[in-house]
């Protein structure tokens, strides 16, 4: 099996030695085979050598720099395409398409039924707060369905589609927080800086969770900047954020199940400015979690896989959809 290697010590270096990873701070030394690493995420202020970067790229190693809110600000990559430039050229063609419309509405109803699938399981379990979490997941279900209502072109649509996106976001987080222990309910969604402890969690965990879309998405050869609902007049990685919809519900699970089995402490965070961070300790007990969860194997489209391959096999779908290939599904 195969990890991430964190940086999440003030002042690290990380070097090359022979064909390991060697890491050191102020407490302790470690190193790690190269070949067990499947990328290196530095979250902190941290020395790195080149050695240990061109290491890394040869043996298909990203390294990615997160700041203190968990989003990626920048990333080492071998220069390399992931395939043909036809997949990119396809992308552009298809963006204002019936197609391409069709991609987008997926990506968001799929974000959708995962939510009410989510509160649908917490539901069996509090069953005390049956009746209001199936007062939710109906508000939700008949957001849902104006999606259905839609058609044309994403830009006669997306004004439409964001809209509905937001009226759902806000129902369904409102039914997170009701579930939520009274110490940490919360009002809605905050951005960074997250205004309380969930959002501090949960913008680090789709920070984390977006770097590994934006990964895939390399690698399949797919234009991260060329999205169908995000627009790409924002200098952003627009596919991305159309993507990572697919995914954010194991995010949302991840901590959740961390409040619920009480692994979160005040002591996790720091007070900034107009809000919360999550400290070196938060950090590493999300981290850590998030990648246990990653690393189990679900049934998913016919085959036993781990969530940290589904992205991966969905944006090679996509990829191949694109310049006409076959679904290894439909073969």
């Amino acid at each position: 099996m195969k990890i991430q290697l964190v940086i999440n010590t003030y002042g690290s270096y990380l070097h090359k030695e022979g064909d390991c990873f060697k890491v050191k701070t102020d407490e302790k030394v470690y190193e790690i085979s190269c070949k067990k690493v499947s990328s290196i995420l530095i979250s902190t202020a941290a020395y790195i050598t080149t050695d240990a970067i061109k290491m890394s790229l040869e043996n298909n190693i990203d390294i990615v720099f997160v700041d203190e809110y968990g989003e990626p600000y920048g990333r080492i990559w071998h220069p390399k395409l992931g395939s043909t430039t036809l997949i990119r050229r396809r992308q552009l063609e298809i963006a204002d398409t019936e197609v391409g419309f069709n991609l987008a509405l997926e990506w968001v109803k799929t974000k959708f039924n995962n939510q009410i699938e989510f509160l649908k399981e917490l539901r069996k379990t509090r069953t005390q707060k049956s009746a209001e979490i199936t007062a939710y997941i109906e508000k939700l279900e008949n957001v849902m369905s104006k999606l259905d209502t839609l058609s044309g072109s994403i830009e006669d649509c997306r004004g439409s589609i964001m809209g509905i996106e937001g009226v759902g976001g806000r129902i369904y987080f409102e039914a997170l927080s009701f579930l939520m222990p009274d110490r940490f309910k919360f009002e809605g969604r905050s951005r960074n800086p997250a205004k309380d402890e969930f959002n501090a969690l949960l913008n680090y965990a789709y920070g984390i969770l977006y770097s590994k879309v934006e990964k895939a998405c390399i690698i399949a050869g797919l234009d991260p900047y060329v999205g169908f609902i995000h627009t790409d007049n924002y200098n952003k990685k627009s596919l991305v954020f159309d993507l990572i919809e697919n995914y954010r519900i194991w995010a949302d699970k991840v901590v959740v199940n961390l409040f619920a089995s009480r692994k979160v402490k005040v002591e996790h965070f720091d007070k900034i400015p107009d809000g919360l961070i999550l400290n070196k300790d938060g950090k590493a007990m999300l981290i850590s979690e998030f990648n246990i969860f990653m690393d189990e194997t679900i049934r998913y489209r016919g085959r036993n896989v781990k969530r940290d391959n589904v992205i991966q096999l969905d944006c090679h779908r996509i990829a191949n959809m694109l310049i006409g290939a076959k679904d290894e599904k439909e073969r």
